[in-house]
């Protein structure tokens, strides 16, 4: 048996496994978004397969049958990218030092600050939310403190800024472990040698520390980047239904609208757009290690 033959027995279990419980949903998921809105099932089984649902997200039928555009869902998917991003940045500058100086604690400090970091997974999301209902509320303590300090009157909770917050807060751990898991086999004679031949603190940071800590900011970014994108427990609770994204929209059509057809429409905009930002940072990782 040749060696090809081979590897190929040893990978068709797992290769079965993958496709049916991965490549045969998607499929259907994607079947599903050329078919029409049903009555009580959600999905028209038997309506010919059409790319109506997705012209509805940009384009909508007027009075008079004229197609007119439509932003409202463009700004819900520019919002939920928006939102990511602000989550993916505050969440690698929060994350950054924090695991470069666990990185450099005993070893049993270290295991400490991950057991401290991984507290927050042992409660659910909703529980988490709710707590910072709680924190964020108008009159709660923090938003009292912010309104003495602020000129004018702010309100904290269901904005934008609420939803990053609690975004920030949910994806923190999985910007740190990451970074953490590239610091923990830095050598920190390095930034000795750096300090040595004149580099500043700044300048060591971005010659020495952030080449080698790469990997970790793109796995911690890809962590936190793509399930942000899918969002809709954080964004429901904290936005107050007054900011909405891609998840929230999903979890409408499938729930209460019964629109399944336009609810997997938006599941491939979106699976789409995560392996475009899978894809890129894949080719710019080729391309810096070229």
């Amino acid at each position: 048996m040749s060696a090809a033959l081979r590897r190929f027995f040893l990978l068709s279990p797992a290769l079965a496994v993958i496709l049916f419980l991965i490549g045969v949903p998607l499929c259907l998921m994607a079947w599903v978004s050329l078919l029409d809105k049903g009555g009580t099932s959600g999905v028209d089984w038997s309506s010919a397969p059409s790319v109506a649902n997705y012209v509805r997200l940009a384009w909508e039928e007027d009075f008079d049958g004229t197609m007119i555009l439509n932003t409202s869902y463009l700004m819900i998917f520019l919002r939920s990218v928006a939102l990511a991003a602000v989550t993916t940045v505050l969440s690698l500058a929060l994350g950054l030092p924090v695991a470069l100086w666990m990185a450099s604690l005993g070893r049993t400090g270290r295991d400490v600050m991950l057991l401290l970091i991984t507290i927050p997974f042992w409660t659910n999301l909703l529980v988490r939310n709710y707590a910072w209902l709680i924190i964020l509320r108008e009159d709660g303590w923090v938003s009292k403190f912010v309104n003495m300090i602020s000129p004018w009157p702010v309100q904290l909770l269901y904005n934008d800024a609420a939803v990053a917050i609690g975004l920030t807060y949910s994806f923190l751990p999985f910007t740190i472990l990451p970074l953490y898991t590239v610091f923990e086999k830095f050598d920190w004679r390095l930034l000795e040698a750096a300090h040595d031949l004149g580099a500043t603190r700044r300048r060591a940071l971005r010659r020495v520390v952030l080449p080698i800590a790469t990997p970790g900011i793109v796995a911690g970014a890809l962590l936190v980047f793509i399930p942000c994108l899918g969002a809709f427990v954080t964004p429901a609770l904290l936005g107050g239904g007054k900011t909405l994204m891609l998840g929230n929209i999903i979890q409408m059509q499938f729930g209460a609208s019964r629109n399944w057809p336009f609810g997997a429409t938006l599941a491939v905009v979106l699976l789409g757009l995560m392996l475009v930002v899978m894809t890129a940072m894949a080719l710019w990782r080729n391309r810096r290690t070229a």
